[in-house]
């Protein structure tokens, strides 16, 4: 794949990945007794460079609901804080996120 469209397919993977968690925060704000079931996560990387890893770091941070935290010293893993925590979540990361970023900046 060509390194611009690989770019534009990460830009509208992250633009499709706001909207949604904008909404699930208007939902949560709106509805104060929505279960919420924040977490601290490891994500384990695979993305090595360190514009890789500052680029992924950057995306979780921006979108809403999500935090990096912490790169590990030795750059396996990433700390993440997610405000509606699921079964999935770092897989979501990882297949999404992640895996989009490897084809941009490996």
């Amino acid at each position: 794949m060509s390194a611009p469209l690989a770019w534009l397919r990460l830009t509208g993977l992250f633009f499709r990945d706001l909207a949604l968690s904008v909404h699930d925060v208007v939902l949560t704000v709106l509805n104060p007794r929505r279960p919420i079931r924040s977490a601290i996560l490891a994500v384990p990387l695979d993305v090595k460079s360190e514009s890789g890893i500052a680029l992924l770091a950057n995306m979780i941070t921006l979108t809403p609901g999500t935090t990096s935290l912490h790169v590990s010293e030795d750059r396996s893993t990433l700390y993440v804080h997610v405000m509606n925590v699921s079964d999935e979540t770092v897989t979501q990361i990882k297949d999404g996120f992640e895996r989009h970023v490897q084809e941009v900046l490996p």
